[in-house]
Formats: structure tokens, sequence, C-alpha cells
């Protein structure tokens, strides 16, 4: 093989790599079930968002209330189910996931976890107060320990055995208890 059909060759291989890694890369930006939650976000959705920037983050188009209340929620118009985003003073603050046993945290925490494992998954971050709505029920509010996310929470509901909800998100929003009520 002459030098040029190796260079043209490689060149060819090399265009056709980045075009499967870009394609990759753009697949996995769209939000699904398989979207981790972090405590700014969950999959490309960053706390701080506005909500344009948010729908563009999730490559699904967000729907919901008004957008001229103080506080207002939006959702993926299909998938993932029972995941809502809360939205104050015009850019996402937290992030809930209702209902969706599919979505994780980093960590692997989800709806139907026992209280024990999520202590086990943020051994010493856990926080534990009661719930003010299910008798019996729990906060456990994982509080980080690097000064960088101070400012942020994930809050699993449990009914004193399970998590039941859980969501994340900055201060004080994520310990609205009444969502924007």
């Amino acid at each position: 093989m002459n030098s040029k059909v190796k260079l043209l060759t490689l060149s060819t291989l090399t265009l056709a790599l980045s075009c499967l890694t870009i394609g990759t890369v753009l697949a996995q930006a769209k939000l699904t079930n398989k979207s981790k939650l972090s405590i700014n976000g969950i999959g490309q959705v960053r706390v701080g968002m506005t909500v344009s920037q948010a729908r563009k983050a999730a490559g699904t188009q967000l729907i919901g209330d008004s957008a001229n209340n103080s506080c207002y929620y939006v959702k993926p118009q299909n998938e993932p189910k029972n995941l809502l985003f809360m939205v104050t003073k015009g850019r996402i603050s937290r992030v809930d996931v209702r209902q969706n046993t599919q979505i994780t945290t980093l960590k692997g925490a989800k709806i139907g976890d026992t209280e024990a494992q999520i202590k086990s998954l943020y051994p010493g971050q856990i926080k534990v107060t009661p719930h003010k709505y299910v008798q019996g029920g729990h906060y456990l509010t994982f509080i980080p320990k690097d000064r960088a996310n101070q400012n942020y929470r994930v809050v699993f509901e449990t009914d004193g055995k399970r998590v039941t909800q859980f969501r994340s998100g900055k201060l004080p929003e994520v310990e609205f208890v009444e969502s924007c009520s």
C-alpha cells in the first residue's frame, strides 16, 4: 500500500470513529430513565439553568405550569415519567423523582431502597429528621462534605422503612416540604 492510500484509509477511519463518538455522546445526552440524579441536577440538566437551557440539555420538550409564577414545575413531555423540575426565579432549582423506580442517584440509591441502604451508600453524611406528614416516616438528607457543594442536598423521603420519593437541588428549595406551596 502506498503512503497516500494509508493516509486516506487512516483519515477515513478516524472520521468514522469521531462521528460514532459524537453520535454516542449526543444519544447519551437525552434525558432517560437511565439518567443519574446528582446533587445539582440529572443527566445534562443542572440546577441554575433556565427552562430553555434545561430543555436543550434534556433533549426533550419540558411542559408544565405557567412561567409567570414565582415557583412552578416543568416535566419532560414524554419520558422519563414522574420526574419534575422546580423552577424559581426563572431557573431550575430542584429535581424531584416520584414513583419512578428506574432513576437512581450517582451512587445507585432509588425509590424502594431501605433507610439502611441509603445510610450505607452515604456513610456519615445522612441527617435523619421526622417526616412532616407521614407517621413514622423520615427525611434522610445527604449533606456533602466538600465545600463546593455545601449549598446542595439530596433528600430521600421514607415511610419509616423505605424510600418513597427523593429530590436534589439547592438550598433552600430542596428542603421545601410543600414544594411550591
